[in-house]
């Protein structure tokens, strides 16, 4: 029998996750912050091309579920609006009362966040 690799045929793609909590802790030391009234936005520069960005979404917020819907829909009007800029790291933070709003109210609030970022 022959041997498949499900490996094989995958994508590489670009990571740009932020992971670790010493990046998280850097950015928001360091990073200057915008707000809207549901998000705050926390940039640094980067000396790499690729940007990279993380998502903060407190516990109080709600539970599990609705942390997950509201990050993944924030994660797509990123992706669709390809709102990052290269050479800059981002932290992505809801506030409380993010999570009720709809997927609009959320793509309004993040060009509107993410415009106001200087180059």
């Amino acid at each position: 029998m022959e041997e498949k690799n499900y490996l094989h045929n995958t994508k590489a793609r670009s990571d740009h996750r932020l992971k670790k909590n010493k990046q998280f802790n850097y950015i928001y030391k360091k990073g200057e912050r915008y707000k809207t009234k549901n998000f705050n936005l926390f940039v640094i520069k980067s000396k790499f091309k690729n940007y990279k960005i993380g998502y903060s979404i407190s516990k109080k917020e709600g539970k599990a579920n609705k942390r997950n819907l509201l990050r993944r829909r924030i994660k797509e009007v990123v992706r669709l609006n390809k709102l990052p800029k290269e050479f800059n790291n981002y932290i992505l933070q809801a506030k409380m009362g993010a999570c009720l709003l709809n997927y609009k109210d959320i793509e309004k609030q993040l060009i509107e966040l993410f415009n106001k970022v200087k180059d």
